[in-house]
Order: structure tokens, then sequence, then C-alpha cells
């Protein structure tokens, strides 16, 4: 399914695949999770993935973020080529460009909030800016809670942390793996609502992957995956529209 988009200005692109292919394993054991995809995402907007099970929507975030190599093809984030680049290249671009919000969490446990928060500065050998992280902290209502570590903090506030970790290095590009997969409907809600206000408030660009309608209709565009490719996009999405294409995709 393919919407009809709007025309507007040619947009930056903050990440992109030409002709992605990924294959897994040889042989007759061969499984090929991506084939022949391309595919931009706009900077400063809210990117969704969707797909049924085993469309490839896991596989294309993580190439996209530079956490795993294609079979064949490029991938861009921004003007950099993940695919030219070393594994040590590779590691710097994603510390300073990369942010990424998972399902769970990832917070280290013997870490402070606000440690854990300053992590990725941390490793890569820079300073916080102390009015961008005072700004994060604030405005994701973590400032009360710096001090307590994430088994004093419902999933919630842990997702919180997980999302100033990722804000905290202002990167290019802020992944999230199924963000409120672990969160009952209204904390699952309250971090949506979150990650919109980054793209709306701080000009951050968000991709997201996730199974749930609901949450693919806060972004401002669906890609839609089946069996490796691109399928279509929605753009303006409800819900509704969301749930339809992917029940359609999955009848196919």
């Amino acid at each position: 399914m393919t919407t009809t988009t709007p025309r507007r200005p040619a947009a930056t692109l903050a990440a992109s695949a030409l002709d992605l292919t990924k294959t897994y394993g040889r042989g007759e054991a061969a499984v090929r999770a991506l084939d022949g995809v391309s595919v931009g995402v706009e900077a400063q907007r809210f990117t969704a993935i969707m797909g049924p099970s085993g469309s490839g929507k896991s596989t294309l975030m993580h190439l996209l973020a530079g956490l795993d190599t294609p079979t064949s093809g490029r991938v861009f984030l921004g003007g950099t080529e993940l695919t030219s680049l070393s594994d040590r290249q590779l590691t710097t671009l994603r510390r300073r460009s990369v942010g990424f919000v998972f399902q769970a969490f990832n917070l280290l446990p013997t870490l402070t909030a606000l440690q854990n928060v300053r992590l990725p500065l941390d490793l890569a050998g820079t300073r916080p800016d102390p009015g961008w992280e005072r700004a994060v902290v604030e405005g994701l209502g973590l400032a009360d809670r710096l001090d307590h570590r994430p088994g004093e903090l419902s999933g919630g506030q842990q997702q919180r942390v997980a999302l100033a970790r990722a804000l905290v290095t202002r990167p290019e590009v802020i992944f999230a793996d199924e963000p409120t997969g672990a969160l009952d409907s209204t904390t699952g809600a309250e971090v949506l609502d979150l990650l919109r206000r980054s793209v709306d408030e701080w000009g951050q660009t968000v991709v997201m992957v996730t199974h749930d309608a609901t949450a693919a209709a806060v972004a401002d565009r669906v890609v839609l995956l089946a069996d490796g490719r691109v399928a279509g996009e929605i753009v303006d999405p409800d819900a509704d529209a969301v749930l339809a294409a992917v029940r359609e995709l999955g009848r196919r």
C-alpha cells in the first residue's frame, strides 16, 4: 500500500540506504532478510518502520545505525558512507552521531541515572554541555531522579533515562527499537510523547521500529516492509490506516 505523498520542499536526509541486501547463513540455509531496499530518512522528522514478523524491519534499522554490515548495497549517515568505514571509524561515528533507545533500556545497574546518561560521553572522552544536559534532564522530568540507580526507578523512568542518554550527545539520528514494548500503555504513551517532543522541540531525527500501530501513528511517516522489501509508506499516519496496511501486508 502506498499513499499519495503531499508536495513539500526536498528534504535533507539524515540517513539513507541504497539497494541494501542482507543475507544470514549460506547455501540452502541462507535467509535473505533484506532484498534490495532503498530508503531515505528525513532529518528532523519522526520515521516509523513497520511490517509483519520477519519482514526485515529490525535488520534495516541495525544497518542504518551501523550496528551491522550489509551483504551488499550502501548505507549513509548524513553524507558519510558507513559501508566505507573501518571498524574503528564506525565505532567513533556511532558514539558521536547516533543515539539508541531499546526495549530493554540497557542501563547499567551499578550506575546512577546521571552516570548512565553521561555514559556515551565518558566512552567518547568528552565533557557534557551543561546547558544542553540540563535541558534534556529537565525536559524529560528526571531532575529529581539523577542519584537513583535503575533498580530504584519505574520502567517509564528507566526509559526516560535511556532517552536522555541517547539525546545528551546531540546525535544526528536516534534509533528506537520497540521503545514501548516493555511498558504499560500509559507509560508507553508518555515515552512516545517524549520522542515526538524531541523532534518537534529539539529538532531531533528519530527512527523507530515498532509492531504497534498506535505507536507508529505518532510518527510523521511510516515505512512499510514485507519479505525484506519496501512495500509502501504512509505519510501523516493514523492508527487505523497503519493497522489496515499492516494487515494487508500480512495477507500477501
